[in-house]
């Protein structure tokens, strides 16, 4: 059998462990939502009616992904390009099955499972794009600015609708919320987000954080918990 000859070595795929099992969950896709907690949205400068307004969505690369836990935290640097590096306390969504056009009922049969996440922000970068009506690539899709812990297997098609989100900087709280707090669901974000793309296994979600987002610097410990999911920490370093 003939093999395909690259000019260098493929990048690895990226995965996450799966709680329980030795085999790895290859990651595909990172989707983002944006603003998806009323108090978020409020202290971001844009409140969210729901009746008029729909989810909206941006993409971080795979090759970004940190894996960490509380027990074994990662540590990431600080990344370039900013003086505003920003924290966002997120519940993570494993897509497990295909699914395209899929509606609000089935949607929990697309769900493989949940994880702790941490959405790291170039704050400063985000808001002079948003000044100037450009995407938010340099202050959201950046490289190990998508931190995940590992997958929770879901039991059956009931999707997670409640449950404390909480994160710490240093011991001091900084986030502190509830799932049932999300303004789009996790049956309605995949259910819209489906309308646009053929999700597939091994697609993440992010779910949007809370409010009480800020700044770390190098030093900080944050220590991340979603009730029923797990914990995650994460180390920030010096400037590479």
């Amino acid at each position: 059998m003939n093999q395909t000859a690259y000019l260098w070595r493929p990048a690895p795929t990226p995965s996450l462990p799966v709680r329980g099992l030795d085999a790895r969950l290859p990651v595909r896709r990172i989707f983002c939502v944006g603003r998806n907690y009323q108090g978020h949205a409020i202290e971001m400068g844009t409140p969210i009616d729901k009746a008029t307004m729909r989810p909206f969505y941006f993409i971080k690369d795979a090759a970004s992904l940190v894996e960490t836990s509380a027990a074994a935290p990662a540590r990431v640097p600080y990344p370039p390009g900013t003086g505003d590096y920003h924290h966002e306390m997120e519940l993570v969504v494993a897509i497990g099955a295909e699914g395209f056009e899929v509606a609000e009922a089935d949607a929990g049969r697309l769900v493989y499972g949940y994880a702790a996440g941490l959405d790291m922000t170039r704050r400063d970068l985000q808001k002079r794009a948003q000044g100037q009506g450009r995407p938010w690539d340099l202050g959201k899709n950046f490289e190990q600015g998508a931190i995940c812990g590992e997958i929770v297997p879901a039991t059956g098609q009931d999707v997670l609708d409640r449950g404390a989100i909480t994160l710490q900087v240093n011991g001091h709280t900084r986030q502190s919320s509830d799932l049932s707090m999300l303004i789009w669901n996790i049956r309605e974000l995949i259910a819209d987000l489906s309308r646009f793309y053929h999700l597939q296994p091994g697609d993440l979600i992010y779910t949007g954080t809370p409010e009480g987002v800020g700044a770390v610097r190098p030093g900080d410990r944050l220590s991340g918990h979603v009730e029923g999911v797990g914990d995650i920490a994460l180390d920030i370093g010096e400037s590479a």
